[in-house]
């Protein structure tokens, strides 16, 4: 169901690859509720993905960026306020790769090289597209920017590697620019820290199927799927939400405040009584 919440609004949506990205659902959503947007992807991710399929339902148009480049940032900006006749509303950051979990490679044996990648393609790249957007002011007053990020950042999980450094650092740079941004434009910027979903980058972390069934079984209301976060992000794009900033809002059906829930340690009691 649309409410026409964003209608009249004009955005970013970077990350969408294919049917399952998160980026993918809220450029839908974000068309259902009113807004014109254009989508954007680095080359290779353009080239791998469905992009155009989604670009055609949408009715938006595709630009190629690579958001670790300053120079593609800035063509990206320059040419998406041409297209849509003006400064943008809302921006979604979906960007997360890491070249260490690809490798398999333990936390306590990165490659360095592929750290520096990590960091910069899943955190530094929204201080890239902040500082961007900044300086060509291209978001309107009272815009509203949305990072995804995930609960890695504050607890410690088996598998998801230097991503957790990257996250933390993701949301630490939501905090300063939000800061910042609000106090000159009341733009408002907010990273959701989302459940583990079943997106092309999360399936790539080792043992995420038993990380989707443990946060599924510890959380009162269940895994948030991507078209739920879409719901959300809709949400804190909207005028409804122009007083939230600079926070991490969890979306992850009450994980983040749960110890132990009776579906853990039903799993936890039967795999014991397996055991030999």
């Amino acid at each position: 169901m649309a409410y026409n919440l964003l209608k009249g609004k004009k955005g970013i949506v970077f990350g969408a690859l294919n049917e399952q990205s998160i980026a993918w659902k809220v450029a839908e959503r974000v068309h259902e509720e009113g807004a014109e947007i254009v989508l954007t992807n680095a080359p290779i991710a353009l080239r791998m993905g469905t992009i155009n399929t989604l670009a055609e339902k949408t009715g938006a148009k595709v630009i190629s960026a690579d958001a670790t480049s300053l120079e593609d940032l800035e063509n990206l900006f320059k040419e998406t306020m041409e297209i849509l006749g003006g400064k943008v509303d809302f921006v979604l950051h979906s960007i997360g790769m890491s070249p260490n979990v690809r490798k398999g490679l333990d936390y306590d044996a990165l490659n360095y090289g592929y750290y520096h990648k990590t960091l910069d393609i899943s955190a530094f790249s929204l201080h890239k597209v902040l500082s961007t957007a900044r300086k060509m002011d291209a978001i309107n007053e009272w815009g509203s920017v949305v990072a995804l990020s995930y609960v890695a950042a504050q607890r410690t999980f088996a598998g998801y590697n230097d991503m957790a450094d990257a996250k933390a650092i993701l949301e630490s740079i939501a905090r300063s620019f939000g800061y910042m941004y609000g106090r000159s434009k009341h733009i408002r910027i907010n990273t959701v820290s989302q459940s583990p979903t079943q997106t092309t980058a999360g399936s790539g972390v080792s043992g995420f199927d038993k990380l989707e069934d443990f946060s599924d079984r510890m959380s009162p209301l269940g895994n948030a799927t991507a078209d739920e976060c879409a719901d959300y992000c809709i949400t804190l794009f909207s005028d409804l939400t122009r007083k939230v900033t600079m926070q991490n809002l969890f979306h992850d059906g009450g994980f983040s405040s749960m110890g132990m829930s009776y579906r853990a340690i039903e799993q936890y009691e039967k795999s014991f009584k397996d055991c030999p």
